[in-house]
């Protein structure tokens, strides 16, 4: 049985946080898979993601919610932020009608599965590369890579056409799933 949207959302979160409590000092500007991101800037998105799903969620538009998120969120605890911020984005995700809610997004309106659904599948990818760039890079979880693969196999074509992931890299005939996935969003994992 695959694992519930909501459940994949918060272990996603969590593992994700997990790498961004090992993130050293020196660390904080160093490259990652992200063209033009480095970790700080990628813990800073997802900070900010997080901080807009109780927004959302609540049927706050992303056009009245506007810059309220924008520029440095992390400051001087980047961790602290981001645990604030994830465990809020996870209470948002609670209410058993959430999952049907209708959630205005800026290129259009989704209902809140495909909502925290997108917001999974950023957070998992996001995680391989905040352990790429602190290093080394971790094995996800595969449970998460399999619920993660089964949706993007539906929505990578728009995704590459939008311009949100890269090319996919070639692969070899016996990569994993997990390498299938990375490749998918672009990535050499």
């Amino acid at each position: 049985m695959t694992v519930g949207i909501r459940e994949a959302y918060r272990r996603a979160l969590d593992d994700c946080g997990t790498q961004v409590q090992r993130v050293g000092p020196d660390r904080w500007r160093a490259p990652t898979p992200c063209s033009g991101w480095d970790v700080r800037t990628l813990v800073n998105h997802l900070v900010q993601e997080s901080l807009l799903v109780p927004e959302l969620l609540s049927g706050r538009s992303a056009g009245e919610v506007g810059g309220l998120f924008e520029g440095d969120l992390l400051g001087d605890d980047p961790v602290k932020a981001f645990d604030v911020a994830a465990a809020a984005a996870v209470r948002a995700t609670e209410p058993p009608d959430v999952l049907g809610r209708v959630v205005r997004l800026s290129f259009g309106d989704v209902s809140g599965e495909e909502y925290l659904t997108e917001l999974f599948a950023d957070a998992l990818i996001h995680t391989w590369d905040l352990s790429t760039a602190i290093g080394p890079p971790v094995r996800l979880d595969p449970e998460l890579v399999r619920r993660c693969a089964e949706w993007f196999a539906g929505a990578e074509e728009a995704c590459r056409q939008s311009g949100v992931i890269g090319e996919q890299p070639p692969l070899p005939a016996d990569a994993d799933p997990q390498t299938r996935l990375l490749a998918a969003w672009g990535r050499h994992g």
